[in-house]
């Protein structure tokens, strides 16, 4: 088992991150509490609740369960899961486990973080994803103008981590939770990246799966530990999103998972680098590496003003002006202020790049 300790100025917290962990949940709780109340999904229940259920030595678990997907990531989810926890009887001192993927992770942690003004939360990711959204303290719903624009820095009390919960997952899943490892290697780590290129995800062990895993948490550690409020270097963390949550938001939460909309906007952020700072990046490297690897990346009656209209809501925009995260190189990330002329035809020329691309894959 690795075990990574996160350091910040509100909470320190440790990620435990190995097999078979979920079956002795006991010994991760970092304190006593009066109650314990999971938060999972519909997918996951099926697996997993009532192991973890059994694993917990305490009279008082409660349970509620909430539709799979990004769909359930809203404001409506999040009274319920609150009226669920004031039927229960929670006080403040009592847990929440989020148990399940990004979604859950986010939206039991909001929970966590607004209950009678906070209680403790747990993080059990249980898909590849989650590895990025569990370590860091972000927890959010979705607007239906954006994602994540409601919401809160809290940190959990703990990151329990059982690889074996992600032999499960299905191939969308995989890719979904792979493009941000990318992301994660394109912003500090060269070897990385170019080891995460030479992966096939139609056959991941579980020890490369770990390897890989905890090689990007102690990425997003690093990054959290230095800037927890997301003032400075954190920033970084974005690098793809800024078109990706754009797309989610334009072409429906939950129809495409959120990497492979994260995909495509580290395809766009690395050509844009390109054009900014006159490099070259490894841009069909990750494009061929995204079509053996099955990914989604055709766009179909895309408005280049309407997805720059949804970037403007992006979380880093200033007085209505885009800040993108770029690469100088990999490993030197940077955030640019975009014009909305210059944004408007980088979007023009990638969208029918895209296309070009989509239709080759067609043809072969």
């Amino acid at each position: 088992m690795k075990v990574t300790k996160v350091k910040s100025a509100s909470n320190s917290y440790h990620v435990y991150v190995g097999e078979n962990i979920r079956c002795d949940l006991n010994s991760y709780l970092p304190k006593d509490y009066s109650s314990i109340f999971i938060v999972t999904d519909e997918i996951v229940a099926k697996h997993y609740l009532e192991e973890i259920k059994k694993s917990i030595s305490h009279k008082h678990v409660y349970s509620s369960v909430i539709p799979y997907g990004e769909k359930s990531k809203n404001v409506n989810t999040f009274y319920q899961l609150h009226t669920d926890a004031i039927e229960f009887g929670l006080d403040r001192h009592s847990l929440i486990i989020a148990l399940g993927g990004g979604v859950v992770g986010d939206v039991a942690g909001f929970v966590a973080a607004t209950y009678m003004r906070g209680v403790d939360f747990i993080q059990m990711p249980t898909t590849i994803l989650a590895h990025d959204s569990s370590v860091g303290g972000k927890v959010a719903i979705n607007h239906e103008q954006g994602k994540n624009l409601i919401g809160n820095f809290y940190p959990p009390a703990a990151v329990v981590y059982d690889v074996q919960t992600l032999q499960t997952l299905n191939d969308k899943e995989i890719r979904s939770g792979y493009a941000e490892l990318i992301k994660e290697a394109l912003i500090q780590d060269d070897a990385f990246f170019q080891s995460l290129l030479a992966s096939d995800l139609s056959s991941l062990t579980n020890d490369v799966l770990a390897n890989q895993l905890n090689r990007g948490i102690e990425i997003k550690a690093s990054i959290v530990e230095e800037d927890e409020r997301e003032s400075g270097v954190r920033k970084y963390l974005n690098l793809g999103h800024t078109l990706g949550h754009a797309l989610e938001s334009i072409i429906g939460y939950g129809v495409r998972t959120h990497g492979e909309m994260v995909a495509i906007g580290l395809l766009f952020a690395i050509r844009v680098s390109e054009k900014v700072f006159s490099i070259k990046l490894p841009y069909d490297q990750l494009l061929q590496w995204l079509n053996v690897n099955a990914f989604p990346i055709q766009l179909t009656n895309i408005n280049k003003q309407q997805v720059l209209n949804r970037m403007k809501l992006d979380k880093k925009t200033v007085n209505t002006t885009i800040q993108m995260v770029l690469l100088k190189d990999i490993a030197q990330p940077v955030v640019v202020e975009i014009s909305d002329e210059d944004l408007l035809n980088y979007l023009d020329s990638f969208l029918k790049e895209i296309e070009n691309n989509v239709n080759l894959r067609m043809g072969e």
